[in-house]
């Protein structure tokens, strides 16, 4: 069973495949955390308990006769604020008296097989009963009347542990939420690297490692979403770690909005990690009887390295978070125009380039920005999604028939989130946007922020949106979102529940999110903000696959993906072959490399296929080819990282190398890409994940064994150029 209870010694004890999770209930009705790491047997569990000989200046509130024993100095299972514990906390319950001490004390519990889904939320779910078990446990605070759920989930095959948080006011009073975090772990010792995911626009996801520190550290968003510059994913690393060997922590965040990830190292040097919710300009209010419930951390633990928790992540996200249809079925190879015409077009070009995607294997054609409205540029006409037929001329209707009739699928492009100044929708409700009254509204890339927590606003959007998706053979929706939240104000919510906005807007997404898929079940929806600005666990719940960034040059892709790769399978990577010079950087790389690199996740195209030539068209239909061929290995495979290219950027060899391993490890498909050469290089790539004792057969009929390709490495010296790639097949024997 994944979850006991030992009920002499009050012990709970999660186990997952590899792992065990432990935590107590003291005398007083604490929850003191014991373990987490590597499976260890249900004996002996009373040896975890750590008590020291006096804790100076602190409160004794578990046990008043143990000077040894204090919330100050104990691992805790979820701290709470004001009563003992001077740590970061992460719960704090503001009650009528104005006072934030809160102290919760174990109530009850049960435990059951299956997992719950969230109300309104996003979260890792089961697709049978029998893949996971459950344990709730209520704590109360009988001052305030706030009765805290904490809900565990152990999964039977991965080793992943999910927790949430659900707060109900059981008073006839209400309080206030000031902080409410998803989950905390309390570790002995400080021996740890902080990793985490980096960036800006077109630089997302940039892998970071840090030797942890006294004090706090940890990462953080409140631009209302997950953002380009840190993703809500850390881990802790032991030192001694590599890639694929050594203890790894690994907490990822199912939510889109603003949150925190908190670390502390206090002065015994133990480290306590939590993330949740963003507690900067947050509060909720709950009036008696009302519930909040709080985002899901998705924990992992590895002993095999950032690889294995990699790989777990991946294999979790691919099954147990993306939904419907197209969590399974094979996904078109797409163009899109954007940067093939921007605003430029009409349905003449699209249609022409729609005959060049058939004849060259294509599946899709997306329609971009540039369609609704009377935008021709981007300052205006977001929140007018009708169609602007002097670009379309017949319609909606008329361009997907044209399109349909080569034997492609459309997609169409939609921000609902964001309302421009210039637009009859604004003109008609300017109070619908996010504002404070009485400051100016700033705007970001010509726009404002429509306040997705109204439902009015949300129910105006999906009309417009179901009214477009109605009117034609529409399969694909690319949802996108391009600036930053300011002024986050609504005008509905009264003064002293302005600081519940920022959350009310995201559970607004998410519903209106819901609520599309639910209307249109066949729909494949691509998430996008301007780029990977919205890259995180919560959209994949919507969306099996997110645009991952708006640099589509090749050589900083792999930098890109390679980050993305920490926690995010291929799967729901969207990649595309772009125009050279690139639009972003100006670099030219060679089309069989772009190529090789976008093969590495969604696969598609971003170009005006109409400006091809003959060379390059050929190329397309070897792409299209070996993207079916390799289509279920790339997808579904167990994805290994060879050589990081941030850090081999240093070295002489300058190069990037990921492989793919069938789960019966009967097939492989490795790439590897050099960055920038130098002469006599010798460039042996060692392989991993494969059966040693097998024969690996390539596709040009050379025999390798398993131990040989991972302990001597392939043999790749040769003359390379600059930006150049190979990628090699191999199949056992």
């Amino acid at each position: 069973m994944p979850v006991i209870f030992d009920s002499e010694k009050k012990i709970f004890k999660l186990d997952t495949p590899s792992s065990s999770y432990i935590f107590e209930v003291s005398p007083t009705g604490y929850l003191l955390h014991l373990y987490y790491g590597a499976y260890v047997p249900d004996t002996d569990l009373d040896y975890l308990r750590m008590r020291l000989g006096n804790a100076s200046f602190s409160a004794n509130v578990i046990a008043p006769e143990e000077r040894g024993l204090s919330l100050d100095t104990a691992a805790v299972e979820y701290p709470v604020n004001g009563t003992g514990d001077f740590r970061v906390s992460a719960l704090s319950v503001r009650g009528e008296n104005g006072n934030s001490a809160t102290d919760i004390r174990y109530k009850s519990h049960r435990i059951y097989v299956g997992k719950p889904k969230l109300a309104g939320l996003p979260a890792t779910y089961t697709n049978d009963d029998s893949e996971a078990e459950t344990l709730e446990i209520i704590c109360t605070d009988s001052l305030t009347g706030a009765e805290v759920t904490l809900i565990y989930t152990a999964f039977a095959k991965l080793d992943a542990i999910t927790r949430s948080v659900r707060v109900k006011n059981t008073s006839d009073r209400k309080f206030k939420l000031d902080r409410i975090h998803s989950a905390c772990v309390d570790f002995t010792g400080m021996d740890f690297e902080m990793l985490h995911l980096q960036g800006r626009w077109a630089k997302e996801r940039t892998l970071v490692k840090r030797h942890l520190e006294f004090g706090l550290q940890g990462i953080h968003s409140k631009r209302g979403s997950s953002s380009h510059n840190n993703n809500p994913f850390v881990a802790l690393a032991r030192d001694g770690y590599t890639e694929e060997s050594g203890e790894v922590y690994g907490f990822s965040l199912v939510y889109s909005g603003n949150f925190a990830a908190e670390i502390e190292v206090d002065c015994m040097a133990s480290t306590r990690i939590l993330m949740g919710l963003n507690p900067e300009d947050f509060g909720w209010t709950l009036e008696a009887g009302e519930e909040f419930q709080s985002p899901e951390v998705v924990m992992v633990f590895s002993e095999n390295g950032v690889g294995g928790m990699s790989r777990t992540f991946h294999k979790l996200y691919r099954h147990n978070l993306c939904r419907g249809e197209w969590k399974t079925k094979k996904r078109p190879i797409l163009v899109n125009n954007w940067e093939g015409t921007y605003f430029d077009f009409n349905d003449d070009k699209l249609v022409a380039i729609a005959k060049d995607a058939a004849d060259l294997g294509i599946e899709m054609l997306v329609m971009d920005d540039g369609w609704f409205g009377v935008r021709n540029t981007d300052n205006c006409s977001l929140g007018d999604w009708y169609v602007n037929e002097k670009k379309l001329r017949g319609g909606l209707g008329s361009l997907v028939d044209r399109v349909n009739a080569l034997g492609l699928k459309f997609g169409i492009w939609f921000e609902p989130e964001m309302i421009s100044p210039d637009s009859d929708l604004y003109r008609a409700h300017p109070d619908w946007c996010l504002h404070v009254n009485g400051r100016e509204r700033s705007e970001g890339r010509r726009q404002l922020v429509l306040d997705m927590s109204r439902k009015d606003v949300r129910d105006n959007i999906f009309d417009q949106m179901s009214a477009i998706l109605s009117s034609a053979n529409i399969e694909y929706v690319k949802w996108d979102f391009n600036r930053n939240l300011t002024e986050v104000g609504s005008e509905l919510l009264p003064p002293e529940r302005q600081c519940e906005t920022a959350h009310r807007y995201m559970l607004g997404v998410y519903e209106l999110l819901e609520r599309l898929l639910t209307a249109f079940p066949r729909l494949l929806l691509e998430g996008c903000s301007g780029g990977g600005g919205r890259f995180d666990a919560g959209m994949l719940y919507y969306s099996p696959q997110i645009w991952t960034s708006d640099d589509t040059d090749a050589m900083e892709r792999l930098e890109i993906q390679y980050g993305t790769s920490m926690v995010y399978p291929l799967s729901s990577m969207s990649a595309h072959v772009s125009a050279v010079p690139n639009h972003q950087t100006g670099r030219v790389t060679s089309f069989r490399t772009r190529g090789d690199v976008a093969m590495a996740g969604a696969f598609g195209y971003e170009l005006d296929l109409t400006k091809l030539t003959n060379e390059e068209r050929e190329l397309v239909r070897q792409q299209v080819s070996d993207y079916h061929k390799y289509y279920d290995l790339i997808q579904n495979g167990d994805y290994y990282r060879l050589i990081n290219p941030t850090e081999d950027k240093a070295k002489i060899t300058c190069a990037a190398a990921w492989e793919s391993v069938s789960e019966d490890k009967r097939e492989v498909l490795v790439t590897y890409v050099v960055i920038r050469t130098q002469v006599h290089v010798a460039r042996y790539l060692r392989l991993r994940g494969l059966d040693p004792d097998r024969i690996y057969v390539s596709d040009d009929g050379k025999r390798y064994s398993g131990a040989l390709l991972m302990n001597a490495g392939l043999n790749l010296t040769g003359g390379w150029r600059d930006g150049e790639s190979r990628v090699i097949h191999f199949t056992a024997e």
